[in-house]
């Protein structure tokens, strides 16, 4: 069983330290997929950081060198938090790395994800843009994971969002028990499907939930920092999208910018060839 992850910094197993390094849901997984006394061969290809560009680019093509079993894609905040955000490119790119892996033969794994302005409890006019942005993300998972018969998670709404013993002290990505329940959801839909015949991973964390202090020293160090690489790119078109949501809003016409929204999502995808069935002219 060779199981091969792609994808950011929630996939690479940021929020979870073991050691000097991350662990994440993907390894959590990984160790229940085989059987007793066997091991499944597992390679992590996420990296912090990554757009959906550096996974078709760079991660899809080492992927494939595996012929993995099964492989996890799991991207796209990143790309809502850039200035030069573009559906189309994002739906097209996406749909390349699973046409290719499920065209292996290997299983797919996808998620949806909740908006970091959700997440970070910014201001709605900054946090508008980006919800939009995430749901389209999410929209093009959700029409992908359909094509390619991915076994897909929800996480962009509900117990995901709210339960902030999921989350690390940074607010944007899952602590142990978020890993550990991600790692948990997706085993029990392999097992469903005959793929996952190793125990599922355990839900109770190893390590005792980030503290407030824990959350004020992030924002504090390492946020201060992360914010400031976002802002030379991200921030000044964000307020200047911030500066539209409050004049629609005045005027009452903030449904204009959700229908914009939605017909790029329906031109991005549109504008994607045609499922490999329809193309072999089945």
């Amino acid at each position: 069983m060779r199981f091969v992850a792609l994808g950011d910094s929630l996939t690479e197993g940021v929020g979870d330290p073991v050691g000097e390094g991350w662990r994440g849901w993907a390894a959590l997984l990984a160790a229940g997929l085989a059987a007793r006394g066997e091991a499944a061969e597992f390679r992590n290809l996420a990296v912090s950081g990554a757009l959906s560009r550096d996974v078709v680019e760079h991660q899809a093509p080492r992927a494939l060198a595996c012929a993995p079993d099964i492989a996890s894609v799991v991207v796209g905040v990143n790309d809502t938090l850039r200035r030069g955000f573009d559906i189309h490119a994002f739906a097209a790119g996406l749909d390349r790395v699973c046409a290719a892996l499920a065209g292996s033969g290997a299983v797919l794994l996808t998620a949806c994800l909740p908006d970091p302005g959700t997440m970070l409890g910014l201001p709605a006019p900054l946090a508008r843009p980006l919800a939009r942005r995430q749901r389209a993300v999410n929209a093009v998972t959700h029409a992908l994971s359909a094509r390619y018969g991915a076994l897909h998670l929800h996480m962009a709404q509900g117990t995901w969002v709210a339960d902030r013993s999921l989350w690390s002290a940074d607010r944007l990505h899952p602590g142990e028990r978020g890993h550990r329940l991600i790692a948990a959801r997706f085993h029990a839909l392999l097992a469903a499907e005959g793929l996952a015949a190793g125990d599922p991973p355990g839900q109770e964390p190893e390590q005792p939930p980030p503290s407030r202090a824990a959350a004020l020293r992030w924002l504090l160090t390492a946020g201060t920092g992360w914010l400031a690489r976002r802002s030379t790119d991200l921030l000044p078109q964000l307020l200047a999208l911030a500066a539209t949501e409050v004049r629609h809003g005045a005027r009452g016409t903030g449904g204009r910018l959700d229908l914009r929204a939605s017909q790029a999502l329906s031109a991005a995808l549109a504008a994607l060839p045609a499922p490999p069935r329809a193309r072999m002219g089945e």
